[in-house]
């Protein structure tokens, strides 16, 4: 005969309780099916707005690329990305413009709202979208590389600032040479380097320029010698392809142009899109804090230390987990920012060597060791395509290790002046009292002493009567030397 046993009332709740909590979980999975199947189905006719208010970045780059994606995914008519930047970082501006001229999805890059500029990395990518457009009253331009890294000095003298020597025909020689010194010639750099960067950089937008069929000579131009042009000379120019003042006026003069995508021509149909904007969200925010490089270098000394804290205190548990965060959200944003890993061994060798000096005291060689590998691998942490470290946050940093490494030294030699207060070698240091009169033998004398609370062995060279106090002059096992206290 089976018997039947309820649940127990506890377990019936919980049952409900999860019953509850797979139905809901359900339904929502249901609910968000349906909208992406409607999304799908109504995404043809909608149009993906981005904006890009500020420098081109790491963060901005990831945001308009996962926006394009997200068109391409949903099958949008068209990606607007509005524009107002003073320029940024190259290699973020390459991974964005690579991104447009691969996509499914035509991408019309518009420079608004009025009063709203397109400079340096911003006209490279308006050059590189299929339709470029501005609003009144913008401008664009100045697209001239600029070597953000290296050591402050280390510019190259100008040409006119040559000494006098009256070597005439060097100079002559030198201007045939070099034809970029001529006046009236187009600009190619002071050196070397410089004339890599902008000859590359000119080469790359003309190859944009006539990708769209637009005014490469005047791109050429913008490189070269930093010029501008306003909204309606640059349509003049045909520079831009649209001047519009808002949206619904772009769509309308857009509407059935032809533009080149990587899959081939088509003909857009925009005067019925509807617009979805998609703001910055918080990974972008995010992003952008992390990846500025004076944050990122503080978040990685900031987990350095804090590892090292846990390693010397184990259990301490703060200061390992918020190291181990700061130290994971520094390696992510060195990975976005390109840096030169010489640079980041030389400052975790140098970090090392700072807590080394406090752990196997060397009189300060470790330490300044430390400081030197440090201050260099700071400074060649970020390599020329992007910004460089804040020299008075390296040398605060600088200063503050330096500090430290001062206070340990100083404490390690006011440590050796001071009295042993363990060990035998602080047992000559005590005085004792004798317990009973001392007997001769061959050797001295022999008796028993009290110190710091307990019964010594003691031997003498001369008599100690019982409670004398006795200084001890060393020891032998569990035998002290003692002498008549002064």
């Amino acid at each position: 005969m089976q018997t039947y046993h309820p649940l127990r009332p506890d377990r019936q709740k919980w049952l409900r309780v999860w019953a509850l909590v797979f139905m809901a979980g359900t339904l929502l999975a249901l609910v968000l099916l349906a909208h992406q199947v409607f999304a799908q189905q109504n995404s043809s006719e909608s149009a993906l707005v981005l904006t890009v208010d500020g420098a081109i970045g790491p963060a901005s780059m990831d945001y308009v690329v996962r926006g394009i994606r997200r068109a391409e995914a949903a099958g949008a008519g068209l990606v607007i990305l509005e524009m107002d930047t003073p320029g940024g970082l190259m290699q973020s501006m390459r991974e964005i413009i690579k991104t447009i001229l691969s996509s499914d999805v035509p991408v019309v890059a518009y420079v608004t709202p009025q009063g709203a500029r397109a400079a340096s990395a911003g006209t490279y990518i308006l050059y590189a979208s299929h339709i470029a457009a501005m609003a009144p009253a913008t401008n664009l331009g100045s697209a001239t590389p600029v070597q953000m890294g290296g050591l402050p000095g280390s510019q190259a003298p100008p040409a006119d600032s040559q000494p006098d020597d009256g070597t005439t025909d060097t100079a002559d020689d030198d201007q045939k040479n070099n034809p970029a010194k001529d006046q009236g010639s187009k600009r190619r750099g002071d050196t070397a380097m410089e004339r890599k960067v902008l000859e590359d950089a000119v080469s790359y937008i003309r190859g944009l320029a006539e990708r769209h069929g637009r005014n490469a000579d005047w791109a050429e131009e913008a490189v070269r010698e930093a010029v501008n042009l306003g909204a309606r000379e640059a349509l003049a120019n045909n520079v831009v392809d649209v001047v519009a003042a808002d949206l619904p006026e772009l769509m309308s003069q857009i509407d059935g142009r032809v533009v080149r995508l990587a899959s081939g021509d088509t003909t857009l149909q925009t005067a019925d899109l509807e617009f979805n904007r998609m703001p910055p969200d918080w990974r972008t925010s995010l992003l952008s804090v992390i990846t500025h490089p004076n944050v990122a270098y503080f978040l990685m000394i900031i987990g350095f230390y804090g590892i090292i804290f846990e390693l010397a205190s184990p259990g301490a548990i703060v200061p390992g987990v918020v190291g181990a965060i700061c130290l994971v959200l520094a390696l992510f944003a060195f990975q976005v920012l390109s840096v030169n890993y010489a640079g980041l061994v030389l400052i975790f060798l140098g970090l090392g060597f700072i807590v080394g000096e406090s752990l196997v005291p060397s009189f300060g060689m470790l330490g300044i060791g430390g400081i030197v590998a440090f201050i260099t691998g700071s400074i060649i942490l970020m390599d020329g395509n992007h910004r460089a470290l804040s020299l008075p946050a390296i040398g605060g940093t600088a200063a503050v290790a330096a500090g430290f490494i001062l206070w340990t030294v100083t404490r390690f030699i006011g440590l050796r002046k001071k009295r042993p207060v363990i060990g035998s070698e602080q047992i000559t240091e005590e005085k004792a009292i004798a317990l009973d009169n001392f007997l001769k033998t061959d050797s001295g004398y022999c008796g028993h002493v009290h110190m710091r609370g307990e019964r010594w062995k003691a031997v003498s060279r001369s008599p100690v009567n019982r409670s004398d106090l006795v200084q001890v002059t060393g020891i032998d096992g569990l035998t002290v030397s003692v002498k008549e206290a002064l």
